[in-house]
């Protein structure tokens, strides 16, 4: 069973039906659909008799959300498979086990320009440090939401491949 949020209201329980592919039980009611991919992308949806047009505006493997619009609107939809519930039982959720990587040189270079401070709040793809390497700069930018805890080299100086240029929290 997958559980689905469409735009945060409650869940809707989704399960296969025994009846082969396009029938599925929502809420423990039978649902009857089937898709065809657009060529423009998107999809047509014909459910229980209605005909819908469904476009993926954006995915997030990460936090396992999709939106969708749908005729016009716009839903965010999250999905929670049985071994994520399975985790939330035992406390533990995939995010938070994800261990937040510190900033490591990937290549011998020279730190050019630090854009963060320690104590600094940080959202994903904030740049965060310049690297010149193979006469190249090289931008690096946060992959998660996090918060600098140290900063490990200071501008105009040396790293060697795999040292750490910046901890995070």
């Amino acid at each position: 069973m997958i559980k689905a949020t469409v735009n945060g209201a409650r869940p809707f329980e989704i399960t296969p039906a025994g009846d082969g592919p396009g029938h599925v039980e929502c809420n423990g009611k039978q649902v009857d659909w089937s898709t065809t991919a657009l060529p423009s992308g998107g999809f047509s949806i014909l459910m229980d008799g209605k005909s819908l047009v469904a476009e993926v505006v954006k995915t997030d493997p990460d936090t396992k959300t999709i939106t969708l619009q749908i005729n016009q609107a716009l839903y965010e939809v999250a999905l929670q498979e049985p071994i994520d519930r399975l985790l939330a039982s035992m406390g533990i959720s995939e995010a938070s086990s994800r261990k937040l990587n510190d900033i490591k040189a990937p290549m011998p270079g020279m730190v050019l320009k630090v854009l963060v401070t320690p104590g600094q709040a940080i959202k994903k793809g904030d740049p965060v440090l310049i690297l010149e390497a193979m006469k190249m700069e090289n931008v690096f930018k946060a992959a998660a939401d996090a918060v600098v805890k140290e900063i490990r080299v200071a501008e105009r100086t040396a790293v060697e491949k795999g040292e750490v240029l910046i901890v995070l929290e």
